[in-house]
Order: C-alpha cells, then sequence, then structure tokens
C-alpha cells in the first residue's frame, strides 16, 4: 500500500509552507504547495490570476492543481487557505490524504501577513476586518474535515513539525 499523503489546511499566515517544507524533509517525502503550483503552471502570480480571471478563475485553478497533486503519493501538501471551500475540494482531500489544520489567530496571522503585498484577498481598507470574515467563514470547515488540529501562535515552525510528526499514525511516519 501507497503511504498516504500529509495534506496542510488552515488560514493564510498560519505556517502550511514553511511547516510543510520542515515535514516533509522530517520524513523524506516530497513537499508540494498549491499555491507555487499554480503560479509554476500558469507563468504568473496569484494576484496576477485574481485581476485577470477574478476569485472564481482562480478557484478553478486551485481545484485543478489539487486533483493533479493529490494523484500522487507520500507527499507533503500545503493547501491554499481557501481551498476548503469547494464541496468537491472537501471531499478530494478527505480521500486523498491525513488532514492537518494549523490553527492560528486573526492576531498572528496580522502580525505574519503585515508586510504582505501579494495576497489578492488581504488588499482591502480594513484587512483585519477580511481576516475576521474569512476566519469565520473557514474555520468551521477546517474543523469539520482535519483529522488533526494543532494550535500555532507563538509557536516556531520547527517546534510545531515535532509535535505533528509524535501525533501522526504509525503508517504515516
Amino acid at each position: 500500500m501507497k503511504a498516504q499523503n500529509i495534506i496542510l489546511i488552515g488560514p493564510m499566515g498560519s505556517g502550511k509552507s514553511t511547516i510543510g517544507k520542515i515535514l516533509a524533509n522530517k520524513l523524506h517525502r516530497e513537499f508540494r504547495d498549491s499555491d507555487h503550483f499554480i503560479e509554476e503552471k500558469t507563468g504568473v502570480d496569484i494576484g496576477r490570476i485574481f485581476d485577470i480571471e477574478g476569485e472564481n478563475g482562480f478557484r478553478d485553478r486551485e481545484s485543478n492543481a489539487l486533483i493533479e497533486l493529490l494523484g500522487h503519493h507520500s507527499r507533503v501538501v500545503a493547501t491554499g487557505g481557501g481551498s476548503v471551500l469547494r464541496k468537491e475540494n472537501q471531499a478530494l482531500l478527505i480521500s486523498c490524504g491525513y488532514i492537518i489544520f494549523l490553527d492560528t489567530t486573526v492576531n498572528q496571522q496580522l502580525q505574519r501577513l503585515r508586510r504582505d503585498k501579494k495576497r489578492p484577498l488581504l488588499q482591502t481598507d480594513n484587512p483585519r476586518r477580511r481576516l475576521e470574515a474569512l476566519f469565520d467563514e473557514r474555520r468551521p470547515i477546517y474543523l469539520q474535515i482535519a483529522d488533526l488540529a494543532v494550535k500555532t501562535d507563538r509557536k516556531s515552525a520547527r517546534k510545531l513539525a515535532s509535535e505533528i510528526i509524535n501525533q501522526l499514525p504509525d503508517n504515516l511516519l
């Protein structure tokens, strides 16, 4: 039997990419980030896709990227924060891997993202209000589909990766 994927979900700024790379390295797995994969395939950044195709066009690309990325086994995959919004993506994530929700507060997100100008959903007059709305909409979904939820605030990425590895089922190690 091929080893299951480890899939990281959570809001922007929760550390999915950073922690994902560490996990992949420690577990000798390939790491893939769905946003970076989309940028590689299109040759443009996520913000440009949002500008040209809107959020719906981006979400279509995101769904296709997840199908492609999760068609392989034994990967650590970091998903985009909104990838859980579509029911078909939720079903795909559940069927293709062990899902870890990196649970982060809005205050922590604001601190981590304060200088980031590449997040299309944060290009607003009130980033806090936007993050709170996204949090309220998405957190219940994250909790519903996750196999493991981990609080990320005030912890280093290395410490979090070690905590996650200690909680993984044996068949993923």
